[in-house]
């Protein structure tokens, strides 16, 4: 039988240990390695218990973050070592401990698991430009976009060229950025929480790839720790659900797997983070006002009401919703809905010039493109869109390789046929073996394009960028050939895989279903003879069987159509459809087109015809189309005869005929320095001058208008400028005009819309009346208002204006910062220098030149800026004494006032001070707080006892005066007295 140490035998044979050899040096490291291991398990214990205290904390789920994904055989260890503890806690009869340290075990284990999925499907991107089976690391690739706070869900419906075209104006100024992983934080003076974010920015931006982002980095741990789960869905898949039912808790379930191994339902106890990609590919019919209310997260319903109670709130409302799309569709949303709107903003000037030197390393090649791409204003504008910057990279690389000392591509039609080629040349070499020397257009190839077109021109008519197998059979295309196509063009069509097996299909931008559609009716009427465009497409057949078909007649019914779009949505379709019949890019096209159908005359017939439109009332975004659409014909003839008008300096305006004008305002918006400042007496003082060149105010960064001779028209013209979303002016004078009150209403409606930019506004000598400051007070009053400066010199306000504007002045919302206000009642005076002490008050700078305060508006004055809160800068009041035959001099005096340390020119020269006011001044003087430097009295009657006043407050210690200038002999010896004694 076996011995035990604790039996009574063991007692009787104690070993002789010193008679027995000792430990090997085997067992010595036995000995050691055991005592690591019982240390690094007592360790483990220690620390695994810590965080399973944790665990079981009442602050669960909230301490979720804190546990940081390990290596997969520590997860393991942790897993069996809760396990271990589980049951350890049940034999302690701690039931409910035991129950709840397994659900919160079970929690953690599933965020990690999601975690790891997230990374496995975000790390690795096809930047929607790479080739198959190349993908990059989204870390390695991603640049840091700009996304700016502001603005509203309203909808913005224009073609997106037009909007990355007014973008491209936009001058640099200082907005509210926000980092991606910041998306959700309140900006400095919110105070309410941001629940849902709608992010805009048009096709290419870069909206995915930043959710992509966002995503993986939460994945990673770098970022928004203390957000539990987030789950990312595109519409792509939930618009193949939309014959489903489901409930919020199983539509996590559904995409998310994880969630439902767990058996977790309850997401309201979580932060979680849903986020919707591609609001504008939607399918689903979001209808807002009328949808069943539905509060259970477990409730099974149709997917469009499910998203509707959960963007309202009325499902989970402690959950964060993060929604991106283009601007078109932003108006699905209600805004009271949304509680921010960001914007992805597209390359700036610095950032295109940077992405081509990061592409092509050779200095002289990437200074040659970024030199091209600026004398070609519609590439510039183009490369505002990241995915653009990368096709004009991919042409002129293949174009400088193959075309030594050869011209560059100018014109969109001719990149975009060029991007085509290069495009046929890979498949020719890739695919079909051949050499790069053998002609690129295969009949495959030709079949592949044609097939293509069709979808985009078809899909494009029914405003769909996204297509599903049943919109690639509408057009004929089988299943199994688009999947061929988008492995051969990858870089034109893409194929994704949603869910399972479900399959997604679209161009890899806009802007190339909209050359392939163009291309589509082009072919289509060169080989047949039909014109797409026109609803009797059985006009033009018999015109194929007698001779070659009239492109005039494709490109006067296109034409006509762009023109008929409020919004443009055919713009850049009509630039490629007339740029396809040039003879240069004919021949780039030869092979793809069996006839060309192209002729010069037919060209110049197209340019006549839209010339004859330019002459009419036309809306000036459309007119800048038409221009875009000559240049694509390369004709110039237009411009160039104004600019040569402009050179001589022999521009007559009175002479100019509508096209010419739209010619000038191409020009003037095609010019970064004419943006600057605009001032339209340089080309005419009149009403018809402002009305024409309208577009270029609005582009413009400061806009003189100063006696012109404008009438209520122009006001409401002026308002439609203000309140543009797209505006970018940011200084109006308006001064010497006549405002009646009605346009003065006008103007002031316009400054309180929310897409107002304004910040200066002078209206010097207006004749302002009393309904002027009604409305004017309605502006710096309100909430939003933007406007920083503001001049009223010269307006003789009465007492009940000054009032109304005195209640504008006292409101919190007040954001004035500089006023000027020469000449005017002394009531308005005292109102002014009082809002200059005001708590809330924001004003930097006043003007009070030429206005005659008297002691009581001195006392004010001098109480104003002894007060804590004075917040002035700048503060001038001088009279100015006009009969004199010499201008009186008044020298500036620096002050730095209260306890800000602020410079202040303090000017009471001629201000008619007395005995009264030398004493209010000489408590500015004594003032703790006062760090008055200089000062100046010149030509006041102050008499011995105001000189008193001041000698005396200029000896107390606090006196920081250094210079002090009168003209009377007595008191210049009192400041000798002082300035010799200290």
């Amino acid at each position: 039988s076996c011995l035990s140490v604790r039996s009574d035998r063991s007692k009787d044979s104690n070993p002789n240990f010193s008679a027995e050899p000792g430990p090997t040096r085997s067992e010595n490291c036995d000995d050691i390695l055991f005592q690591l291991l019982e240390d690094n398990i007592i360790t483990f214990v220690k620390n695994e218990l810590k965080k399973i205290q944790n665990v079981l904390s009442p602050d669960y789920p909230e301490c979720l973050e804190s546990q940081r994904e390990d290596d997969e055989q520590r997860s393991s260890s942790r897993e069996a070592f809760v396990k271990i503890t589980v049951d350890f806690l049940r034999r302690m009869k701690q039931k409910e401990l035991a129950d709840r340290l397994q659900r919160n075990h079970v929690i953690a284990v599933c965020q990690r698991k999601v975690k790891s999925a997230l990374k496995k499907k975000f790390q690795c991107v096809f930047e929607g430009i790479a080739k198959a089976g190349n993908p990059s690391l989204l870390n390695q690739i991603y640049t840091e976009l700009y996304i700016t706070e502001g603005g509203t869900a309203e909808v913005n419906d224009e073609h997106e060229v037009r909007q990355i075209e007014t973008a491209s104006r936009k001058p640099d100024r200082p907005e509210t950025t926000i980092r991606q992983e910041d998306i959700f934080k309140a900006s400095p003076g919110r105070h309410e929480p941001i629940r849902t974010v709608l992010t805009k920015g048009v096709a290419g931006i870069g909206k995915t790839v930043l959710t992509q982002k966002y995503t993986l980095d939460w994945a990673e741990g770098k970022a928004n720790q203390d957000i539990h789960f987030i789950f990312p869905f595109t519409f792509r898949e939930l618009n193949v659900l939309k014959e489903e039912k489901f409930s919020l808790v199983e539509l996590v379930h559904h995409f998310f797997t994880e969630t439902k191994e767990a058996g977790i339902c309850c997401f309201e106890d979580f932060q979680v983070v849903f986020i919707f990609d591609g609001l504008d590919e939607c399918r689903l019919p979001l209808d807002f006002h009328k949808t069943t209310i539905l509060t259970d997260p477990r409730k099974s319903i149709s997917v469009d009401v499910l998203l509707i109670n959960l963007i309202k709130g009325y499902l989970i409302p402690n959950t964060r919703l993060w929604i991106t799309t283009r601007p078109a569709a932003a108006n699905q949303i209600p805004p009271d809905c949304v509680d921010m709107v960001t914007e992805v903003r597209g390359f700036t000037d610095r950032q295109k010039e940077e992405y081509f030197r990061k592409r092509f390393r050779d200095e002289e090649k990437a200074s040659r493109i970024i030199s091209h791409i600026k004398t070609s204003r519609s590439l510039h504008i183009m490369c505002h869109i990241p995915v653009f910057c990368w096709i004009t990279a991919t042409v002129l690389e293949d174009v400088l390789e193959t075309r030594e000392g050869g011209q560059l591509p100018k014109t969109l039609t001719e990149m975009y046929i060029h991007f085509l080629v290069v495009q046929a040349k890979v498949k020719k070499v890739k695919y079909d073996g051949g050499a790069e020397t053998d002609p690129h257009w295969s009949p495959e190839s030709r079949e592949m394009i044609e097939s293509l077109g069709k979808l985009a021109f078809d899909q494009l008519q029914k405003g769909n960028l996204i297509f599903y197998e049943s919109d690639l059979t509408e057009c004929g295309i089988d299943i199994r050939a688009a999947s061929v196509y988008s492995g051969v063009f990858t870089q034109i069509f893409k194929e994704e895989r949603g869910l399972y097996k479900d399959k997604v299909f679209c161009f890899i931008h806009l802007s190339v279903q909209e050359f392939l559609a163009a291309l589509h009716v082009h072919r289509t009427f060169i080989n047949s003879g039909l014109n797409l465009l026109e609803e009797q497409q059985t006009t033009f057949m018999w015109s194929k069987l007698i001779s070659k078909p009239n492109l005039q007649s494709l490109h006067q019914s296109a034409v006509n159509k762009a023109l008929q779009s409020p919004n443009g949505h055919l713009d850049l379709f009509l630039r490629f459809l007339l740029g396809f019949s040039v003879q240069t890019n004919q021949s780039l096209l030869r092979g793809l087109l069996i006839q060309t159908g192209s002729s010069s005359l037919s060209n110049q017939e197209t340019v006549q015809h839209i010339k004859k439109k330019l002459s009419e009332n036309l809306s000036a975004e459309k007119s800048i189309n038409l221009f875009h659409c000559l240049n694509e014909l390369n004709d110039y003839s237009l411009v160039e005869e104004i600019q040569q008008s402009l050179r001589s300096g022999s521009l007559s305006t009175d002479k100019l005929y509508p096209a010419q004008w739209s010619a000038l305002v191409f020009i003037l918006l095609s010019s970064e320095k004419d943006l600057d400042v605009f001032d339209l007496k340089k080309y005419s003082a009149s009403e018809e001058a402002l009305l024409r060149l309208l577009p270029v105010v609005k582009a413009s960064k400061k806009a003189l208008l100063s006696d012109c001779f404008l009438s209520e028209r122009s006001c409401e013209a002026l308002f439609s400028v203000l309140s543009s979303q797209s505006s970018c002016l940011r200084e109006l004078e308006l001064s010497n005009m006549k405002l009646q009150d009605s346009g003065v209403k006008l103007l002031s409606a316009a400054l309180q819309s929310l897409y107002c930019t304004l910040e200066t506004l002078r209206m010097n000598g207006c004749f302002l009346s009393e309904t002027s400051c009604e409305a004017l007070s309605s502006v710096l009053s309100f909430q939003a208002s933007g406007l920083k400066k503001l001049d009223l010199s010269n307006n003789s306000l009465l007492d009940s204006g000054v009032m109304l504007l005195s209640l504008a002045v006292e409101s919190p919302h007040f954001t004035l910062e500089s006023l000027r206000s020469e000449n005017q009642t002394f009531p308005l005076s005292i109102k002014l220098i009082c809002v200059a002490s005001f708590q809330s008050s924001s004003l930097r700078e006043l003007d009070l030149s030429d206005n005659n305060l008297q002691d009581s508006g001195v006392k004010l004055l001098s109480t104003a800026l002894q007060s804590p809160h004075c917040t002035l800068e700048t503060l001038r009041s001088d009279q100015r004494i006009f009969h004199f035959l010499s201008n009186y001099i008044i020298n500036l005096i620096i002050i730095s006032v209260c306890l800000s340390l602020f410079s202040l020119f303090f000017r009471l020269g001629t201000c008619n001070l007395s005995e009264r006011s030398c004493d209010f001044l000489s408590s500015v003087l004594r003032s703790q707080s006062s760090t008055l430097k200089e000062l100046d009295l010149s030509d006041n009657d102050l008499n011995d006892s105001g000189v008193k006043f001041l000698s005396a407050a200029v000896e107390t210690p606090h006196c920081t005066l250094e210079s002090l200038r009168s003209e009377f002999s007595l008191f210049h010896s009192v400041l000798f007295i002082i300035f010799i004694r200290y």
